[in-house]
């Protein structure tokens, strides 16, 4: 059988023409890889304790107690069954972009993610939902637990036209008044945006007490920098073209990126969000992988 790695491989996505291919093959490794992965499920939240009982998974015994009492009590954490994923994709022009060494732009990348995230949601029997924006919703997909809502998302995905401005701010405040019932926020985005009005959106998900996970998407270019010739940078979202000496300009961009990150990294872990920086080099499953890992590692 096919090594099931193949199937996120951001490469091989890119020779499936449709997302809808792309969203079934992510799928199929999931299904193939599952039993390897100790990751469950999106809900954190600490519940009760209840006593051990022969053939409970081990995994959930609270060690902490068992030092204190010398007997085993499992963690239990809330049964959400009508748990709700609001997934929030940023379909802005910046997002089209793709590096020189990538195989998808930063769009194709989230959608897949975005895809995997909500199978994963509807799998559970939760239900999900999907809001395309840029400088405005551009799409709403209402929150259900169906078959149909993997197959009415994916859609939606599809039919993206990524030309406009983003304004991740005043998006975040709309959405956060809309969705009255409690979830998780689920946000895809490059985030390039004013740093306090994205950050003054995302507290405003934490008001209505919604567990907010952060997943900025970037390519490698934009983080390491590669260019070594004079190159023509296109403008995105209203930008000029530009033609620049990368090198005279590397040391000032990657002081700028990484002030960047780090604000918004700082902002995400003092409202208690969940961040993951996601590189679109980076095989689909090592990216969910490494974000459900962060959310097991705080009920730890």
């Amino acid at each position: 059988m096919e090594n099931y790695r193949q199937y996120f491989d951001p490469r091989t996505l890119a020779k499936l023409r449709s997302l809808q291919l792309r969203a079934q093959r992510i799928v199929e490794g999931f299904v193939a890889g599952l039993h390897r992965s100790p990751y469950r499920g999106f809900s954190v939240e600490f519940a009760e304790h209840r006593e051990y009982v022969p053939g409970d998974d081990l995994r959930y015994l609270d060690w902490k107690v068992f030092g204190r009492t010398d007997k085993f009590y499992l963690k239990q954490y809330e049964d959400e069954t009508n748990l709700i994923a609001y997934v929030v994709l940023d379909i802005s022009e910046s997002m089209l972009y793709r590096g020189p060494e990538s195989a998808l732009s930063k769009l194709e990348y989230a959608q897949c993610l975005a895809a995997a995230l909500a199978w994963l949601v509807l799998q559970q029997q939760d239900a999900v939902g999907l809001v395309t924006f840029d400088d405005r919703v551009r799409a709403n997909v209402t929150p259900s637990s169906s078959a149909s809502c993997l197959r009415r998302v994916v859609e939606v995905m599809d039919g993206v036209d990524a030309t406009a401005k983003t304004a991740t701010g005043p998006i975040f405040h709309e959405l956060a008044e809309q969705w009255r019932k409690r979830g998780v926020v689920i946000v895809l985005s490059d985030l390039f945006d004013d740093p306090a009005s994205l950050m003054a959106g995302l507290k405003h998900f934490r008001h209505r007490q919604h567990d907010v996970i952060v997943l900025q998407v970037l390519d490698p270019a934009e983080l390491e920098f590669p260019f070594t010739q004079p190159t023509l940078f296109r403008g995105l979202e209203q930008s000029p073209d530009l033609v620049v000496d990368p090198q005279s300009l590397r040391r000032a961009y990657l002081q700028e990126i990484g002030s960047f990150l780090q604000s918004v990294q700082r902002g995400c872990r003092e409202r208690e969000m969940d961040y993951c920086l996601v590189r679109t080099d980076e095989p689909i499953d090592v990216s969910l992988s490494t974000f459900l890992a962060r959310r097991m590692a705080r009920v730890k």
